[in-house]
């Protein structure tokens, strides 16, 4: 084979290592420091040096060296002359007195101490029209000079290690606006939770009696879903949910609302109107969180087909509706209304064993039950429930036989609570 053909065959060979190097995702450093020896050890260059475009691109700073000594520093500032030339795919070669002389000014500034350091070469690095960098190539260790095939071996090599670069370049900035997204994002979402609890404290304002409902009916339904199993975002979205949910007594009558007695007919029909009504307001709107108007639709409806406003039946009732719905009674049931005290723990459980199957999913009930079990045994570093029911509402001695045995009725495994430990 002649040495021709073994050299062309050694640098193609060269030239795939160094693409497989730029298209390694690792470390930055890593990748330009192998590609540098890579290019060296392609044409048996003893020393070299790739110095990259720093913020400024007429700024650049050398981000890898091989036989320059570890203390190496290199840092070059380009005037528009030479920049234009390296721009258009010109190198330099310090050896000779034969060069472009856009490069008289930065031979001027640079070349004694490139030539102090046998630096023969500086080659661009240019991709998509930009510059990159350079690289800084001292003489073969043969003592002969560049060859044209040599030029031409160089440039290639060169291109690709400026690619590696330009891509690393891309890459930080997609990571930093994609961090940048992500703050606004989560900025987004926190605004748009503070505007629903501002609604929520909008519709319970309007019902002097029960003022922190639809926050603590979003509280519970969160708590539920994720004793259920939700991921946060479900969660989460439950929890919008439940301070929407009553986002239709907005059109209700405030003095039906507001009755201190159980309401006639006429007047719980028009209070009945409130599911279709919130539905109606949050349906135009685009929700972060998918179903939230069907939850304010469906919050009322029952198992078994006696709700309203559409008398669902069982599956036909969406899961966060059921949700919601569970949450709903039960911070109807804990807290005062017009027309009668809050009830006795007991009795809502006993309220739970009556309707569940007929009104309640046994499945949400059991996941509230499950959450409740937990906080009361101290298996939870939060009470978030214990603590929007007030100090002494439960008795731990008699609500945790009662708690279990339902569990037991709904096929519940005890042991499971124990099983779970301390969550946040």
């Amino acid at each position: 084979m002649q040495p021709s053909t073994q050299k062309l065959i050694h640098s193609f060979a060269a030239l795939a290592d160094l693409g497989q190097e730029v298209a390694n995702p690792g470390d930055f450093n890593d990748m330009v420091r192998t590609s540098l020896h890579l290019l060296l050890g392609t044409l048996a260059i003893r020393r070299g040096a790739v110095v990259e475009c720093a913020g400024s691109d007429d700024d650049l700073g050398c981000v890898a060296v091989w036989g320059l000594g570890h203390n190496y520093e290199q840092s070059l500032r380009l005037d528009s002359p030479e920049r234009e030339a390296f721009l258009n795919g010109h190198s330099l070669e310090l050896g000779t007195e034969q060069h472009n002389h856009a490069f008289t000014g930065f031979l001027t500034r640079f070349g004694p101490k490139l030539r102090q350091q046998a630096i023969e070469l500086v080659s661009p690095m240019v991709v998509q029209g930009k510059l990159t960098g350079l690289v800084l190539l001292g003489g073969k260790a043969t003592g002969e000079p560049f060859s044209a095939g040599d030029l031409e071996v160089v440039r290639a090599m060169v291109r690709h290690i400026g690619v590696g670069i330009n891509a690393h370049r891309l890459l930080v900035q997609v990571e930093q606006r994609a961090e940048e997204n992500r703050r606004l994002y989560e900025d987004l979402r926190a605004i748009y939770r503070d505007t629903v609890r501002a609604f929520a404290a909008a519709i319970d304002i309007k019902d002097k009696y029960t003022q922190g409902h639809s926050e603590r009916v979003g509280k519970y339904s969160e708590i539920i879903a994720r004793e259920m199993g939700w991921d946060d975002e479900q969660a989460e979205g439950i929890a919008i949910a439940g301070y929407l949910h009553d986002i239709g007594k907005l059109v209700v009558e405030r003095d039906i609302i507001n009755a201190p007695y159980k309401i006639d007919a006429k007047s719980s029909n028009e209070l009945n109107r409130h599911p279709v009504a919130g539905y109606e307001i949050l349906a135009p709107i685009q929700h972060p969180y998918a179903d939230i108007p069907l939850m304010a639709r469906y919050h009322h409806e029952r198992l078994d087909g006696r709700g309203y406003p559409d008398g669902l039946r069982g599956d036909q009732i969406p899961l966060g509706a059921k949700i919601v719905a569970l949450a709903d009674s039960f911070d109807a049931m804990t807290t005062d209304r017009p027309y009668r005290r809050r009830c006795a723990f007991p009795d809502v459980i006993q309220d739970f064993r009556r309707n569940t199957g007929s009104q309640f999913d046994p499945k949400v009930v059991a996941a509230l039950c499950r959450a409740l079990l937990k906080e009361i045994r101290g298996e939870t570093r939060e009470r978030r429930i214990l603590k929007m029911l007030g100090k002494d509402y439960i008795n731990s001695d008699q609500a945790i036989p009662a708690l279990l045995e339902l569990l037991a009725e709904l096929d519940w495994e005890p042991h499971s609570v124990a099983a779970g430990g301390a969550q946040g």
